[in-house]
């Protein structure tokens, strides 16, 4: 904590300034942006950093991620759509908030409490990923190899009720993070084409994941984001936006009556953004049902409780830091955005795990002082915005298709002046839609592409260790953290597969 706080000098650089002022307006505004998730705003903008400091471009990264997962309350409470999914749970009383004329003390509590949610959600990264980077020291090639398993049997197990599906994408994604030459043998697999030759590159393949998807489906429903709908839908935003005065003070003046309610969402989220692929929509629900629960006045929930947007947000953004936790410290992304993060790192040269802590420990250190102040030009920000929240709702859709459009393309040849890349973005981009619509979801596959590379090169390095000396069973069967790591695994995808089939029968049975 005290070399982090040591580094905060750093921060008072004005080009580190203007980073983060810039990250956190442009991060509120795309959260708010239905449609624009905060995965597709930092995989949009990863390229962006390729000519930059790496300090200075993982801090705009988090600047960006952490805004936009509060920026989508904005939408959530004034139009009832949440801008990201993390907002799901802002907007079960954050709308009828809005409809009973507080809209802006809804706004107000949404930036005040993921303020209070991020910093002490980047207060765990702090403490912890030291202790984690440690016990980091300990793994080798078997427990490595054995690690990505585990990001992608978790993060397929909650893939909303989709395990089995969850699991295919993950080991597809595995599957095409093959193609290219291989580094370890010099080899080529599923070359068959030239525009494959140079394999599948990170950065392409997240903008088009994430950001190809986003405008086909945008255009699809071009019809409800234009025209008469549009301006119906500003016409009631601007009714919504009465802003009494004091609103702002009454909600910092009312932490001390919701402090065991923002107290319970930051812990609930703390701890859900150390699991891989839960992130903050999981925070979120789950936060807002134990708020409802221990409330004395159930009720008055999804009516407008201020104290339910208090639970949602402050659990949410208090997923942000730990969602890192384990991407820096073992290379597993604690949430798909975290995992677009994982493209800034690697452009860099930066691989997750202990040489973090020991060759680059400036850069990290730097970088979660800058995930800390990027709490309050968060809330700065988003207060700001939400002042105009009704020129949010301006912006036509087909100027947003456009501008995604041009960024993926440019983004992506950027990466290596290469235009196979453009090829393969928009190729994986058509691939991910399609697989969307059958039911497949993104995330696992997204985790699969990334992992793959690092369970190979695990896997044959600790093969050419059990081949000269105890076996390959023994090597990768055996040992204490090797035995943990395959049982959770396991357990995680039975987990997923119970979930599942309970869903199936109450569903069969609510259907009956």
């Amino acid at each position: 904590m005290l070399d982090v706080l040591a580094h905060m000098h750093i921060l008072l650089d004005p080009h580190i300034m203007i980073i983060m002022v810039l990250g956190s307006l442009g991060g509120v505004f795309l959260g708010a942006m239905p449609g624009i998730s905060p995965t597709m705003a930092v995989a949009l903008l990863v390229p962006v950093t390729f000519h930059m400091e790496p300090a200075a471009g993982l801090i705009m990264l988090g600047t960006v991620y952490t805004s936009a997962v509060a920026g989508g309350g904005i939408t959530a409470i004034l139009i009832n759509i949440p801008g990201a999914p993390a907002s799901i749970a802002t907007m079960f009383d954050g709308n009828p908030m809005a409809k009973n004329g507080r809209a802006w003390e809804a706004l107000c509590i949404t930036f005040v409490y993921s303020l209070i949610g991020g910093v002490l959600g980047v207060l765990a990264l702090i403490w912890l990923t030291p202790v984690l980077a440690a016990f980091a020291m300990k793994f080798g090639p078997s427990e490595l190899f054995w690690v990505t398993v585990f990001g992608i049997t978790v993060i397929a197990g909650l893939s909303d009720g989709k395990v089995i599906k969850g699991l295919f994408a993950g080991l597809f994604g595995m599957l095409i993070s093959c193609i290219g030459y291989s580094p370890m043998l010099g080899e080529p697999r599923y070359v068959f084409h030239d525009v494959l030759t140079s394999g599948i590159v990170i950065v392409p393949t997240l903008i088009g994941m994430f950001a190809i998807p986003q405008v086909l489906e945008l255009a699809e429903k071009l019809h409800l984001m234009s025209g008469e709908n549009r301006r119906r839908q500003i016409e009631e935003v601007k009714a919504l936006m009465v802003q009494p005065k004091g609103a702002l003070w009454r909600t910092i003046a009312n932490m001390r009556m919701w402090w065991k309610t923002w107290t319970t969402g930051t812990i609930l989220g703390t701890v859900i953004g150390i699991i891989p692929g839960a992130g903050g929509n999981v925070a979120g629900l789950i936060s807002y049902d134990y708020a409802k629960k221990m409330s004395k006045n159930p009720e008055e929930f999804g009516k407008g409780n201020p104290e339910g947007v208090v639970a949602a947000e402050s659990a949410n953004s208090a997923t942000v830091g730990p969602a890192l936790i384990p991407l820096l410290t073992l290379g597993v992304p604690g949430s798909p955005t975290a995992a677009a993060l994982l493209g800034g790192l690697l452009i860099h040269g930066l691989f997750p795990g202990p040489d973090l802590f020991t060759k680059h420990i400036e850069i990290t250190i730097t970088f979660m002082a800058g995930m800390l102040a990027a709490q309050f030009f968060m809330c700065a920000g988003g207060l700001l915005i939400s002042r105009y929240a009704q020129h949010v709702m301006k912006v036509p859709a087909l100027i947003m298709i456009g501008a995604i459009s041009v960024l993926a393309v440019v983004g992506s040849y950027g990466v290596q002046n290469n235009m196979d890349d453009v090829i393969v973005m928009l190729g994986l981009g058509l691939l991910t839609y399609w697989g969307m619509k059958l039911g497949f979801p993104v995330a696992p596959a997204v985790l699969g592409i990334i992992l793959g590379p690092i369970a190979e090169e695990n896997f044959l390095r600790g093969k050419l260790i059990a081949e000269t000396d105890v076996g390959m069973f023994t090597y990768f069967c055996t040992g204490e953290i090797n035995l943990v790591l395959i049982a959770i695994s396991a357990l995680s995808v039975a987990w997923g597969v119970l979930v599942e089939y309970h869903n199936y029968k109450r569903m069969k049975a609510e259907s009956a």
